[in-house]
């Protein structure tokens, strides 16, 4: 294995050309931006002896030429708009390295894992669970153009879409950022990461009585905005004597109705969600939650309900992968690499589904990311793919 670093970071810096923004990237789905990256990928990847193409949904994926047993390798290279330039590339880049370097993997770019126009629409492709009717109703968060009429302008339309091959793989890796500042604040350089977060999803509705503010005494009042202020400071002093150490749980959106100056609101929608590894620790929070939205029922004049929006299960590295990372972590920087959960979700969630499935993370510096000042310390990404090919190697071989 000649794993050549330097070509590595040429990839990167190359790679971030295309849609600069600022010192971060603009590189939103199937933009002409984003294709001429994807074109740019197709291009490395038969250099370096894959079998290149780009699918149906915007896939760009690499075949080995040479025996097995194979690794899938990748990430994605689209951004969040006016952000960062490691978020995703970072790993389709050192997966392109794995390949230079002669590892059998195959390099995949899985696409729309930003959610322009749905959830990892990439990579579900290709793990058979995107229909197309799904194809035909989505729609870009944005601009509310037709996905079909996207893939079309894309050159894509009419492509088949890869579905990945039974039995030719013994587990797929990722390389990413931390995309937060654990690392970082531990002085460390490196993380191992044990499993991917479930996320639940919900919305909350609150139900008043929209009133004029002057002429509305306190005593009749019944303000959805207030309610919905309440619920929430319930919710952050009860949910820690119930969740894990990296639980986490977000208000995303609050819409109050008719939202404005001079009106007492009669309706409140919030979303809201958390996030944790364990599905017991999930079980308990969302129990919590139900018994909030009944103490508040019961003490308000407005009445909430809840309406349950989705799911994601949490994902578990595998075993063996997770030993052959945590092995070659030891060797090459010892005692500078720490196993954690990742509170964020990539592609290799979905994947998970099919595969055995591992992921290493690199420092994000001041834990900044979809955002255009996004970066890593060049060294730190440098361990990062030496980390995940020794990990590659001692997996292939048994460790």
């Amino acid at each position: 294995m000649q794993l050549d670093t330097a070509r590595f970071l040429r990839d990167l810096d190359e790679l971030r050309t295309i849609g600069t923004y600022r010192t971060g990237v603009h590189r939103p789905t199937f933009s002409p931006q984003d294709m001429e990256s994807r074109h740019w990928l197709a291009r490395r990847m038969e250099e370096v002896g894959l079998d290149a193409s780009i699918d149906g949904i915007g896939n760009v994926f690499g075949r080995h030429r040479g025996a097995g047993p194979h690794l899938l390798a990748g990430s994605h290279i689209e951004t969040q708009n006016h952000a960062g330039w490691l978020d995703g590339a970072l790993g389709v880049i050192a997966a392109l390295a794995l390949a230079r370097a002669g590892l059998p993997v195959d390099v995949c770019a899985y696409a729309d894992e930003e959610g322009h126009w749905g959830d990892f629409l990439g990579s579900r492709s290709l793990v058979g669970d995107l229909t197309e009717a799904q194809i035909d109703a989505a729609r870009n968060r944005t601009t509310g153009a037709t996905l079909r009429d996207a893939l079309a302008e894309a050159g894509l339309a009419g492509r088949p879409r890869l579905l990945l091959e039974d039995g030719r793989y013994r587990g797929a890796l990722e390389l990413h950022i931390e995309q937060g500042t654990q690392l970082e604040n531990a002085g460390l350089r490196l993380g191992v990461v044990t499993g991917i977060v479930g996320i639940r999803q919900w919305r909350i509705v609150i139900e008043g009585q929209q009133d004029h503010t002057g002429g509305t005494t306190m005593r009749e009042r019944r303000d959805a905005g207030l309610t919905a202020v309440r619920l929430l400071a319930a919710v952050d002093q009860e949910f820690p004597k119930v969740c894990a150490e990296r639980s986490v749980w977000t208000t995303g959106r609050i819409l109050l109705d008719p939202n404005m100056p001079q009106i007492i609101p009669g309706r409140a929608e919030i979303t809201f969600s958390f996030r944790d590894l364990s599905v017991e620790v999930m079980d308990r929070m969302e129990a919590c939650l139900h018994h909030l939205v009944w103490e508040s029922n019961r003490r308000e004049r407005c009445t909430a309900r809840l309406e349950f929006i989705g799911r994601t299960e949490p994902s578990l590295s595998d075993p063996g992968l997770l030993a052959a990372l945590e092995g070659a972590a030891e060797s090459l920087c010892p005692g500078a690499w720490q196993a954690m959960p990742s509170g964020a979700i990539h592609d290799s969630q979905i994947l998970s589904r099919k595969l055995p499935v591992a992921m290493l993370f690199t420092p994000s510096i001041g834990g900044i990311s979809h955002h255009w000042s996004e970066d890593t310390k060049r060294e730190d990404l440098e361990l990062g793919v030496r980390v995940l090919a020794e990990g590659a190697s001692r997996f292939l071989m048994g460790n």
